[in-house]
């Protein structure tokens, strides 16, 4: 039997589901019946993607109703996300399974952010020489961006890859934590540096590389404006930092065989 290198597709659960939901959700039809063509949706997203990609493993990853470190560090963390409709958060289990109809294994932790999992997953499998695809529409993924990691906007029908955080930051996917460290991000709530847009963020990444010379940088007496402001608000960008910096570490507590694809007849036992 021919060895293929292992390619591994995660699939960002909510992400997708919450996408394919407020489409159903705009149509003339009740909350059950969105639920039913959500249901239908998914599965037919699924085939689409494991045809497109090849993958040798799948796996679905699902944020549980965690209370994460950034919130336990910043309370004011994801503060203002609108809420997910009640319909669809009582029809997860349901959504659950059609994945596993699909023969995608599903990974939910009680205690970790669904980003900090696949950010794990990739980054373990691409230490091993191996690729990871990841799909979702979340630009925080970009950050993983190598020659074995990719990541896959869906309903954009786009790879969200190198040229593309060139074209949108002007800076490299290893600098985007720093660029966000400056910026913020307004979707999580996440405050940078005040008075430090994008546009300066990429200029200051451009001249110094990275946060740590920027901030050797904002000691000198000849200090630029910019660099001054982050000299105030050191703090507010080291937090910042450390805020949308995916861990990669995450104990899984299972091995890649347990979510090869196609899955393997002896799995269920």
């Amino acid at each position: 039997m021919q060895h293929l290198r292992p390619h591994l597709l995660i699939i960002d659960a909510l992400n997708l589901i919450r996408r394919l939901h407020a489409v159903q959700a705009q149509q003339a039809l009740t909350p059950a019946q969105a639920l039913i063509a959500t249901r239908a949706n998914l599965i037919n997203t699924c085939k689409k993607l494991l045809t497109g990609s090849e993958p040798t493993h799948v796996i679905a990853v699902f944020d549980g109703e965690v209370h994460s470190w950034r919130k336990e560090i910043y309370p004011a963390y994801k503060e203002g996300r609108t809420p997910m409709p009640q319909e669809l958060r009582e029809g997860l289990a349901d959504l659950q399974d059609a994945f596993w109809e699909c023969g995608v294994d599903a990974l939910l932790s009680q205690t970790d952010e669904a980003d900090d999992l696949i950010a794990t997953l990739a980054s373990g499998i691409a230490q091993h020489g191996a690729r990871a695809t990841i799909i979702s529409t979340d630009k925080g993924f970009c950050q993983l961006i190598c020659p074995q990691i990719r990541v896959r906007d869906y309903f954009n029908k786009r790879w969200l890859d190198e040229a593309f955080v060139q074209q949108q930051y002007g800076v490299a996917p290893a600098q985007l934590v720093d660029f966000w460290a400056l910026t913020g991000i307004g979707g999580s709530n996440i405050k940078g540096v005040p008075g430090i847009g994008p546009k300066t963020a990429t200029q200051l990444l451009q001249q110094y590389g990275g946060l740590a010379a920027m901030l050797d940088a904002c000691q000198q007496e000849d200090a630029s404006k910019p660099l001054l402001k982050l000299r105030q608000h050191r703090e507010d960008a080291l937090l910042a930092q450390r805020l949308v910096r995916l861990q990669q570490d995450i104990p899984l507590g299972f091995n890649l065989r347990e979510i090869r694809y196609p899955p393997e007849p002896d799995s269920e036992a």
